[in-house]
């Protein structure tokens, strides 16, 4: 590429997730603040709500009314969350050992969180450029669960609070951001005043012909304000235009392209002119195609990994949880692009290998806890995943 460093910059959603249990859901305290009608603000199982929106609901703040659900314990369980800095994490950490510089830009409050999170940030390889101070909380989600509900099957609330993202505006991505030789936008519909300008960003990054690679989030603010229109990304449906690489879960291509199945999905997508797909469905296939001059021509359906597979069912006491497994997903998209475009300039990227990695990257995060895997020492999350990519690789090439 003709640089002594190759960077990847960042931006986007990054928050705490907190997990409180238990919870419950049928008692007195709960139902004072539970919906009566739903995107009413207030508390519902199995759904989410923001934070902005439930103070107004029930006339408190709900930090104070969550001391009250939980009767006043501590988070059982908390890590780093969001679809950017998740995903830059682990970009960086399969990216061990090579030439490469991992860059993220953000927004945190000044409380907590904004504490745990540069706690943990000095255990990652991954450079932080900006985290904007903000006097907002920092953003975070919290799980509210309940065990018992629904005749032991148990359900879960969240409560997303977007704080201090709301203070990260576009002229806080500097010259270098741009000037990188890939650019990833993760989860941006959590961070409003970058989703709004996200075609100005990505035609900035374009013609400092950086690669554009964006994951997606569930858009939470639009379903709620237009529930019956596609999903705005950015300005207008020109921003794809600028997207090398867009990465989505079934839901998200669904909503995003306003279409009722994947056929319809990936045909809107096409007409769009991004560069590349990749539509991920949980435990199932995973959907691509691509159509540029970075990624040739190509479009199919790919598995999930035998081997993971296969060791979740054996051995379930190795099991954390799928928290985390599409932003990995993402992760190792992102890594095998760096790595295809540092080893063979000027040819085109393999999508293959990329969705190889991703594929094993993502179902190796069901074996902890959380979206984000702490390494022992530099290289190991790397040396982890290896064997199951080579595997996969295997598996597709039968």
């Amino acid at each position: 590429m003709g640089k002594k460093t190759f960077r990847i910059s960042g931006t986007g959603c990054a928050l705490v997730d907190y997990l409180y249990a238990p919870v419950d859901f049928s008692g007195s305290v709960f139902k004072r603040y539970e919906s009566v009608k739903s995107g009413d603000g207030g508390l519902s199982p199995g759904k989410l709500v923001f934070k902005e929106e439930f103070d107004k609901f029930s006339g408190s703040d709900y930090i104070q009314v969550r001391e009250q659900l939980t009767n006043g314990n501590p988070p059982v369980n908390l890590n780093i969350g969001g679809p950017s800095i998740v995903s830059l994490i682990h970009t960086a950490q399969m990216l061990d050992g090579m030439p490469v510089e991992v860059c993220f830009y953000g927004s945190k409050g000044k409380d907590q969180g904004a504490a745990y999170i540069d706690e943990q940030l000095r255990k990652t390889p991954l450079k932080v450029k900006l985290y904007k101070e903000s006097p907002r909380h920092t953003p975070f989600t919290e799980v509210l669960s309940d065990t018992g509900y629904d005749q032991g099957h148990g359900e879960r609330i969240f409560i997303n609070n977007i704080g201090a993202a709301w203070d990260l505006y576009p002229e806080d991505l500097d010259n270098a951001f741009f000037e990188s030789d890939i650019v990833v936008f993760g989860g941006t519909a959590l961070a409003p005043n970058l989703h709004r300008s996200l075609l100005d960003l990505l035609r900035k990054a374009k013609a400092n012909k950086a690669v554009t690679i964006v994951n997606t989030v569930y858009d939470f603010m639009n379903e709620k304000e237009n529930p019956d229109k596609a999903w705005p990304l950015g300005a207008s449906l020109e921003s794809y235009r600028y997207i090398d690489m867009l990465i989505t879960d079934m839901e998200e291509a669904l909503r995003l392209s306003g279409t009722n199945n994947i056929e319809e999905a990936l045909a809107f997508f096409k007409q769009t002119g991004v560069g590349a797909l990749i539509v991920t469905h949980g435990a199932k296939q995973t959907h691509f195609f691509c159509n540029s001059q970075l990624f040739g021509t190509k479009e199919g359906r790919r598995p999930v990994s035998e081997r993971v597979r296969n060791e979740i069912l054996q051995y379930p006491e190795r099991v954390g949880d799928t928290t985390g497994c599409g932003d990995n997903f993402a992760g190792g998209i992102i890594a095998s692009v760096a790595i295809q475009l540092m080893r063979r300039p000027g040819e085109p990227v393999n999508i293959d290998e990329a969705i190889a990695l991703a594929t094993t990257s993502g179902g190796y995060a069901c074996f902890y806890y959380g979206g984000t895997f702490f390494e022992e020492y530099a290289g190991q999350k790397k040396e982890l995943i290896e064997p199951y990519y080579q595997d996969y690789l295997s598996q597709i090439n039968k």
